[in-house]
């Protein structure tokens, strides 16, 4: 599981913020006795912005610990039951994922419940700079592929691999607007222009949602592995297309069973354009072959075959969502509470979010 260098390798003396590496050592051998043949070292996984990931190794095998952010944690939001439920569930099926090792709901090992799973080699592709590496045909068949992926969990029959009580799908889309709206009035220490009338929009123009899936909830290319480098160099034997796949879908935090639609209009709108450089959220949509995300939609149509007339509305509301988790994550900021880089300029992007959400709606 490859990703943006952070610090080097701690050793279990003292082990990063929020991973006590002698606990975890010690909750490990008696869980999965023989899995770590020598001390560990962790390092915490940038690019996150919400559960923290760790890499842990024992200088010959490498892990992933998932747990909660530190403080201000909303339970609905840091469910480290649900996200390891859910990957333990698609493991095996069309879709990518790790394989889950152990949960430990204890929160006296690590302070908070966690998670272990496998590592996997991949690479995610945070900006258009690092996905225009590959190049322009290397980098289309990239995004289509992410949306073929999607297209396979929306296929994935919830009852069939024990999901099918994994939400309620009855309602989904007002309780989603619902309850967004209590996660900004929870994490909101500020006034929001525009916010409060985009929310009261989305309410008043509900669609009719689709038969409901497994949805994943934060479904970008940030949040997958792909099995390439931007040197463009692969595995011995194998040709581009083969390493250019998409090794690891990540990031299950906001998993449920709901309207596919949302995770549809999520990928349109990191295809979008901020209009913003330099920036700690970005979309890969500058990078050259690039699909539009007209093309992504009309990809996802036709595999699907699912009306997606509405995508608009549904692309609004990821804008609304975005707005409130960053807003989230500016509140933990102020308090001192997030740890890692780039924290300092997420409370700048809110208001963009939030007039692209009102001009997505409005214009259709």
């Amino acid at each position: 599981m490859t990703s943006d260098p952070g610090p080097g390798p701690v050793p279990a003396a003292s082990g990063p913020r929020g991973l006590d590496l002698e606990r975890l050592r010690g909750h490990l051998d008696r869980a999965l006795p023989g899995l770590a043949a020598g001390p560990l070292t962790g390092r915490l996984i940038e690019g996150g912005r919400s559960n923290l990931t760790y890499e842990v190794g024992d200088g010959s095998s490498r892990w992933v610990v998932r747990r909660p952010p530190l403080g201000h944690v909303l339970a609905t939001a840091h469910d480290m039951r649900r996200e390891h439920r859910v990957i333990e569930a698609l493991h095996g099926t069309a879709v990518p994922v790790p394989e889950p090792l152990l949960l430990c709901e204890d929160e006296a090992v690590l302070g908070a419940p966690f998670y272990v799973m496998e590592y996997v080699d991949g690479v995610p592709f945070r900006t258009a700079g690092q996905l225009a590496a590959l190049g322009p045909e290397r980098t289309r068949r990239v995004v289509l592929g992410l949306v073929d992926t999607l297209v396979d969990l929306h296929a994935v029959d919830p009852e069939a691999v024990g999901l099918g009580d994994f939400g309620r799908p009855e309602g989904f889309l007002d309780r989603q607007l619902r309850r967004w709206g209590k996660q900004l009035a929870a994490s909101r220490g500020r006034e929001l222009a525009g916010i409060d009338e985009l929310h009261g929009a989305l309410g008043r123009t509900l669609p009719d949602s689709p038969a409901p899936t497994v949805v994943h909830g934060d479904f970008r290319l940030d949040n997958v592995l792909i099995g390439s480098s931007p040197s463009g160099t692969g595995p011995s034997g194998t040709d581009a297309s083969d390493t250019d796949r998409i090794r690891a879908v990540l990031d299950w935090e906001m998993s449920t069973l709901g309207d596919p639609l949302t995770d549809l209009g999520l990928l349109v709108m990191y295809s979008s354009d901020l209009g913003l450089t330099d920036s700690p959220v970005s979309t890969t949509s500058g990078a050259p072959g690039h699909p539009a995300p007209a093309e992504l939609i009309e990809r996802y149509a036709a595999r699907s075959g699912r009306d997606t007339s509405q995508v608009a509305w549904y692309t609004a509301f990821a804008w609304f969502k975005l707005a409130v988790i960053l807003e989230g994550i500016h509140y933990r900021f102020t308090l001192g509470q997030t740890v890692g880089s780039g924290f300092d300029r997420i409370g700048e992007l809110v208001p963009v979010f939030i007039e692209h959400g009102l001009t997505t709606l409005q214009e259709g």
